[in-house]
């Protein structure tokens, strides 16, 4: 599997990659690591692409988990609007490696960035990156995942203005007959900012309509160039929310299981919404319409991203024959969230994701464990012990 790897120093941190890449110069950095440029080779005219180095992998068990979490959604999810995964690369040794590297196509930058750029953005601009958004999401959503951390700065966009969604560290996948709770869901998802209600209110059975509220917000701020709801703290972002909003309902506030947060939001002034073009004054009367119905405080009241496509703001763009839609992800590859895993098992379902982009390599890999005797049984997440088999029946893959 190890490929011949050339070094790089970039901005003072080692930075490794196959010889058929040439690094060019760092293009981002976040809390999981550097991306960087570089030129690939390997099909004999030099395409550009984006190398993200996540460094440490194996530091904390959350950070292992995202890693793997992010493989396996970008191995599986494949949209015009969403950042497409071209190989997964590791430095190091399988016993030993701590930093991964995932290679996509590059794009030039992201909303965010635009929208603290003097670069005008006029309706159609706002249009099209709207569509974009609501098209990469409708795939997604019927794809039974859930991003939890959309915002603009996980927007990347070209000069053109093709847009796609990347960074899916904190989605979830939802499991038959539950709701997105594959692991617990605390309000810690997406930058404050673009948290919807029921998030901040700590509920327990949020889910697709988390995103739909982010977009509200992502939506609102192109259309005003600033933050719709900059909140400095959890309280805060409420008020800011009820503020603009009105304060939610009785049935809405039956359903906060948080007693602390449902007295702050009692005790907060009685409020009537006030109209949207208050805050957003120069859009048109067909945006504030969508608008209204994403920032909605109630999340069964917001619409799906299918039924938002349809919206008279962006019927010029919509074109259902051109919006896919793609089946559920196997649950199966997403048991790590719900079960117990140790760093060990998150390493081995790491190099293996590696591997995938490596047919033959992965291929070659499978027998010399099995001649071996070591299989890695998926249903334990561990190696089985020479001769022992692996579980052959629901029953014992369920532990009964």
């Amino acid at each position: 599997m190890q490929d011949e790897m050339a070094s790089y120093d970039v901005h003072g941190a080692q930075f490794q990659a196959p010889k058929r890449f040439t690094l060019l110069e760092p293009v981002g950095q976040g809390a999981y690591g550097v991306v960087c440029s570089a030129n690939d080779h390997s099909s004999g005219e030099d395409e550009k692409v984006a190398i993200k180095k996540i460094e440490s992998a194996f530091e904390h068990l959350t950070f292992a988990k995202r890693t793997l979490r992010e493989l396996k959604i970008l191995r599986n999810l494949h949209h015009e609007n969403l950042i497409d995964i071209r190989l997964v690369y590791l430095a190091g040794a399988k016993e030993s490696f701590e930093d991964v590297y995932i290679v996509s196509e590059l794009m030039e930058t992201d909303l965010a960035s635009v929208l603290k750029s003097p670069q005008p953005l006029s309706d159609d601009h706002c249009q099209f990156f709207f569509y974009q958004i609501l098209r990469g999401l409708k795939y997604i959503h019927s794809a039974d995942v859930v991003h939890r951390d959309l915002k603009p700065r996980n927007l990347l966009v070209n000069s053109n203005c093709d847009l796609k969604i990347c960074d899916y560290g904190l989605a979830r996948v939802k499991y038959p007959d539950e709701v997105f709770a594959t692991c617990p869901m605390t309000e810690y998802v997406c930058t404050r900012w673009y948290r919807a209600p029921e998030v901040l209110c700590s509920w327990i059975d949020f889910g697709k309509p988390i995103d739909i509220w982010s977009v509200g917000c992502i939506f609102a701020e192109m259309l005003r160039r600033k933050p719709m709801f900059p909140g400095k703290n959890t309280q805060h972002q409420l008020q800011l929310i009820i503020g603009c909003l009105g304060n939610p309902g009785k049935d809405v506030l039956q359903r906060i299981p948080n007693d602390k947060c449902k007295k702050f939001i009692e005790s907060l002034p009685a409020s009537s919404a006030r109209q949207l073009s208050a805050d957003v004054p120069n859009a048109c009367p067909a945006a504030l319409d969508i608008l209204a119905q994403l920032l909605h405080f109630n999340p069964e009241h917001r619409p799906i991203a299918e039924k938002c496509l349809e919206h008279k703001y962006i019927e010029l763009l919509h074109c259902p024959e051109d919006e896919p839609l793609t089946v559920p992800l196997k649950v199966t590859d997403f048991e790590f969230e719900r079960r117990k895993i140790d760093i060990e098992a998150l390493r081995e379902e790491i190099y293996q994701e590696a591997l995938s982009y490596k047919p033959e390599a992965h291929k070659n890999y499978l027998a010399e464990q099995a001649r071996k005797g070591q299989v890695y049984d998926i249903a334990s997440f561990r190696m089985l012990n020479p001769g022992e088999s692996q579980y052959t029946s629901d029953e014992e893959e369920a532990g009964m």
